[in-house]
């Protein structure tokens, strides 16, 4: 049994929405796929500009990724900026600087005029390391901080109750309730003009003059502009199959006295990944979140992670009861910078946010709006998911590539189990049944439940995860509940449903 409700507080804490599902075909001049943050921002952006915009989302806008993420709200990404200034300049830092930091200071102000309240707090932000042998390393990471203009110094000393070799605290940075906060901001779009309509999967895009979405339900959408911004791209385009891997993390929560709190936000990369902030609780306390343990999808110990994540939390906080875990999924690009831009006639993405999914998704919707309504920041080209950066990029692709291929054909010749008598009641897994890869799963009964283990988008087999129940590609990502039904994309249709029956070996 593992500590605390697998919630996320976010949800929990956060009143839940009721946009209604598209029925009748619609014409706009810009279509936004995905209501999370980069979605929503963008359409914010855009009926803030007079243009008609609709948002389309698969299930509750803000309910996916932005809903189970930490809430960080910083320009100080961990390594970034000594590489981006070794490879494209320290121009490229800078710039890359001042759009993120743009973006901490879009969200204070947006939530000052449309009065929001989502317990936005301006505090510091940390990178640090508890080996000794790193800490030259962040002082030079500190020093191009420093150089692209950012508020940065490098400090021995913390709030944290343990000891840190060095960090680099950079100010002026924030963190929020990111659910509240997007609930406010799909208000005001709908204020505004905007539409936004929930539980509409779009599962097919025709492009052309004016590009024409089909969602699953067969109604149809007439955009002159199309915004992909779901986590990993429904397209395929500019090759960006090969150039995201995703990846998952376990944030747990538990409620900490007001005097224990450490005061800022700080992020290791070291043991897994660790990063640390607090929220507003009650009674007078803090809660505390830990975020960490970063695996592939379709681990098969994510239980395991969880643990080591609660006890590194005990080891390190005074705390009680753990009350809520929960796990996220991101996406890590070959440069460690986004894609967000044009990656067709009148398409765009935005995608790759590499674990600062906040300032990144906020950034976007400014981004991807100017070059919409032609007014590009000057940044843009930093992001351009047609990029070329051989020296950087070329290496991670060819990995992930070579990687993706392997699975794709090891798969096909392993198995997790020889047949159904295998599998134990409340588990799952991929096995050869009677002719073809299945994705079995037991239920606590002991009745088999069969779906197809190839995921609709590319035709990886899936994975089980024991721990959330879920079916997870380890290519690209992709969810599926023990149905089969779509959790999480890229894939737009589910794992279709295999009757017990005879394989095509023994039929006559």
């Amino acid at each position: 049994m593992l500590e605390g409700r697998p919630q996320s507080y976010w949800m929990t804490s956060s009143p839940a929405t009721s946009y209604p599902v598209l029925t009748e075909a619609a014409e706009v001049d810009v279509a936004v796929v995905g209501g999370g943050v980069a979605g929503l921002s963008t359409a914010a952006e855009l009926a803030r500009a007079g243009r008609s915009v609709m948002v389309l989302e698969a299930d509750r806008i803000a309910a996916g990724v932005t809903g189970y993420t930490t809430g960080r709200l910083s320009s100080a990404h961990p390594w970034i900026y000594g590489p981006l200034r070794d490879a494209l300049g320290p121009d490229a830092a800078r710039l890359y600087a001042r759009s993120q930091q743009e973006a901490v200071e879009q969200v204070g102000r947006t939530a000052r005029e449309l009065e929001i309240d989502c317990e936005l707090e301006r505090r510091p932000s940390h990178v640090y390391v508890e080996s000794p042998d790193r800490v030259d390393e962040l002082k030079a990471e500190t020093e191009a901080v420093q150089e692209a203009g950012l508020p940065a110094s490098f400090v021995t000393d913390t709030d944290l109750p343990y000891e840190v070799a060095g960090a680099m605290r950079v100010e002026e940075q924030a963190q929020f309730h990111p659910r509240r906060y997007l609930i406010g901001l799909a208000e005001d779009i709908v204020r505004r003009g905007g539409r936004i309509h929930e539980r509409t999967r779009v599962v097919e895009l025709s492009e052309g003059r004016g590009h024409r979405l089909t969602t699953g339900d067969g109604v149809t959408v007439t955009a002159r502009e199309v915004v992909i911004a779901t986590l990993f791209p429904i397209v395929e385009h500019a090759l960006l199959s090969f150039r995201l891997t995703p990846l998952r993390e376990l944030v747990v929560t538990a409620p900490i006295p007001e005097e224990d709190d450490p005061g800022a936000m700080y992020i290791t990369r070291q043991e897994n990944t660790r990063s640390v902030r607090t929220a507003p609780y009650r009674d007078g306390r803090r809660l505390l979140l830990v975020t960490g343990e970063s695996y592939a999808p379709g681990n098969r110990d994510v239980a395991d992670h969880q643990r080591r994540l609660v006890a590194w939390t005990r080891e390190h906080f005074k705390i009680g009861e753990i009350v809520h875990w929960w796990s996220a999924q991101d996406l890590d690009t070959a440069g460690k910078v986004p894609y967000v831009g044009r990656i067709a006639d009148r398409l765009y993405v935005a995608t790759g946010y590499a674990r600062s999914g906040m300032s990144h998704g906020v950034m976007s919707g400014r981004l991807l709006a100017g070059l919409i309504t032609g007014d590009e920041p000057e940044w843009a080209y930093l992001y351009d998911p047609r990029r070329a950066h051989p020296v950087r990029e070329a290496g991670p692709v060819l990995s992930g590539g070579m990687t993706n291929m392997r699975r794709f054909i090891e798969d096909r010749v392993r198995t997790q189990a020889g047949d159904l008598e295998d599998i134990p009641p409340g588990s799952g897994a991929v096995i050869r049944h009677r002719g073809r890869h299945c994705a079995a799963y037991r239920d606590e009964d002991g009745t088999p439940h069969l779906l197809s283990a190839r995921c609709p988008h590319l035709a990886c087999l899936v994975a089980f995860n024991g721990t959330e129940r879920v079916w997870e590609c380890p290519c690209h990502g992709s969810r599926f509940d023990l149905e089969g039904t779509v959790l999480q994309g890229p894939a737009t249709s589910g794992l279709a449903r295999i009757e017990p029956g005879p394989g095509p070996e023994e039929r006559n």
